[in-house]
Parts: C-alpha cells; structure tokens; sequence
C-alpha cells in the first residue's frame, strides 16, 4: 500500500445522515441602524457587529465558530492530516537572504515551532547576530501579531516600527533604541508608511483617517521630546499618501495616488525641516514614479500613451518641462 493510499484509508467516510444532524446555523440579531447620505437613506440591519467591545458580538461569532466546528467534524481527520501533511513540507526553520544597508547586514528567520518571523542584523554576513524585534516575543499574551513598517535611521542606530495585535490593521508606530534596546517615549496610533531622514532622529510617517485612507503626513523629531508637526493632508477621499526614501538615500519622496492618478513631492533628506517639492502635479490617468540617482531623479511615466517610459530631469528643476 502507497503512502497516498494509506492517507486515504484514514479517511472517515460521511453519511447523508451525518449532515441531516448538524445543529441549526445562528442568525444574527437584526438591528436596524439607519445613516443618511447626500439625501440617500441607508438601513443597516447588522451594522452592530462591527462593535467589538459589544459581548453580544463575541457571542455571535462564538457560535459561528461552533457551528463550523460542527459542521466540518465528519472531516476533522482528513482535516488535520492534510495540515500535517502540508506542514511537513514547509521548511519551518529558516533564513531569508541578507542585504546589505550601511554597515549592516538585515535578514529575518523562522524557527521550528515559533509562528513569528525574528528580524535581525549582523556586521558581517554570517557574522555575530542582533536581533532587531522578535515578534514571538512582542506576540506574548496576544491572539495576534502583525509587522507593519520597519525603518532603520542612516546610523544605524534607531529602529521604527509597527505592530498590530488586533487583526485590524490598526498599527502602533514604536521606535527602538538599537544601542541599548530601550523604547523611546514615542506611541503613535493608526500609522502607515514612515521613512527617516537622513539626520538620524527626524522621522516622517503617514496616519489614516476611519476610513483606513493615509491622508496625513508628520514630522517628527523622535529625540526632541516635541509634538509631530503636520506637513501635508490630502483633502481628496480617492487618494492615498505613502513617503519612503529613494534607492540613493538622498531624497525622502512623498506620493499622493488613487488607482489611475498620482502626484510627487521630494524633499532632500538631509534637510528634513525645508519645505517639498511637487516634481509633477495630478493630471487625470497620469501615473508616475520618481527614484535617483547621481544628480538627477529618474522618472517612470505614461504620459505618452498606456506603457511607461523612463525620464530623466534635474534635481533643482524636477518639472516635466525639464524631462
């Protein structure tokens, strides 16, 4: 008998029967909650499930769980062995491959048994071992635990990062002092992308609004011990705003983008407190990318037609004039 045949033979066969007995399924209490928007009336009868802190809500989502439970049990074996069976093929035990940035070499890697990944660097590859964050730590005595942004500054020597132990991609911007490994006084809620400049303690991130649209950008003087300052909000609810660096390190970028149009500001990154510049404004099906490289940026655009070309355009005169 093959190994395949084997599987099969434990496989636990399901009667009509045996689904005729399953429990009823729940159904969730309607309570209508009624909202109106530019002279539209809406009715939302289940509206109250997005409530988490409602124990009527984790009761309903209990019984769905169970309910499931009960449905799927003719099948739990074959279940479980195919879990097995796939986890058997997984090499849980792990290393991603390094890439170097600054003096460092940045990997992660996985452990037999452990659900997280562990972020790490070391001066050489293959060399003494930091660890930057080890989510299976910062998941102790949590149901979840999601990375969001991970940003190490130009020295090398703070760390900013997000987490999210909630499943609702509501991530805590934290930043951590790689010296000593002690957290600063920083907690930002609800953050986005986050990129530092190049003076080691100024850090620009994004926030997003109730709807989950990043719409705002700060600056943050992380040593400082001052409040985040505003630098741009976008007032269109189609458009998103990310910031990151360039592949040359010398230029911060900040787009601002629906699906089909966008819009770029650069700001050199060892300048953190001058004011951006707009290398192209949004123009309705017009996209854009902006990276650099020597003394000029390089501009991916599809300005003349469906696919892209490549541009090039001075740093002081970024404009598609200068393309």
């Amino acid at each position: 008998m093959t190994r395949k045949s084997e599987r099969l033979a434990h496989r636990t066969p399901v009667t009509p029967a045996e689904y005729a007995s399953h429990p009823v399924p729940p159904v969730a209490e309607r309570r209508p909650v009624v909202s109106v928007l530019h002279g539209d009336r809406r009715v939302d009868e289940y509206a109250w499930l997005r409530e988490r802190s409602d124990p009527a809500v984790r009761a309903y989502l209990e019984a769905e769980n169970a309910y499931a439970e009960a449905v799927l049990a003719p099948v739990a074996r074959l279940r479980d062995g195919l879990y097995d069976e796939m986890l058997a093929r997984i090499k849980q035990t792990d290393l991603s491959v390094p890439f170097r940035e600054g003096d460092w070499y940045y990997y992660s890697r996985t452990e037999e048994g452990k659900q997280y990944p562990i972020h790490c660097r070391s001066r050489t590859e293959g060399g003494a071992e930091a660890v930057l964050l080890d989510l299976n730590v910062l998941s102790e005595g949590k149901s979840f635990m999601s990375l969001g942004a991970k940003s190490v500054s130009d020295d090398g020597h703070l760390l900013a990062y997000s987490t999210d132990d909630t499943g609702y991609r509501e991530y805590l911007l934290q930043v951590k002092d790689l010296r000593t490994g002690a957290l600063l006084p920083v907690g930002i809620q609800r953050t986005g992308t986050v990129a530092w400049a190049a003076d080691n303690r100024t850090l620009f991130y994004t926030l997003e609004d109730d709807a989950k649209r990043h719409y705002r950008l700060y600056r943050y003087d992380v040593l400082g011990g001052g409040e985040p300052e505003l630098v741009y909000e976008e007032g269109d609810e189609a458009f998103n705003i990310a910031v990151g660096r360039t592949r040359s390190r010398a230029w911060l970028v900040m787009e601002t983008g629906s699906h089909t149009t966008n819009e770029t500001r650069v700001l050199r990154a060892g300048t953190p407190s001058a004011g951006w510049t707009l290398v192209a404004e949004r123009v309705p099906e017009r996209e854009y990318e902006v990276d650099h490289t020597g003394d000029r940026f390089l501009v991916r655009v599809n300005d003349t037609g469906r696919n892209f070309r490549v541009v090039e355009a001075p740093e002081e005169t970024p404009g598609p004039a200068h393309w």
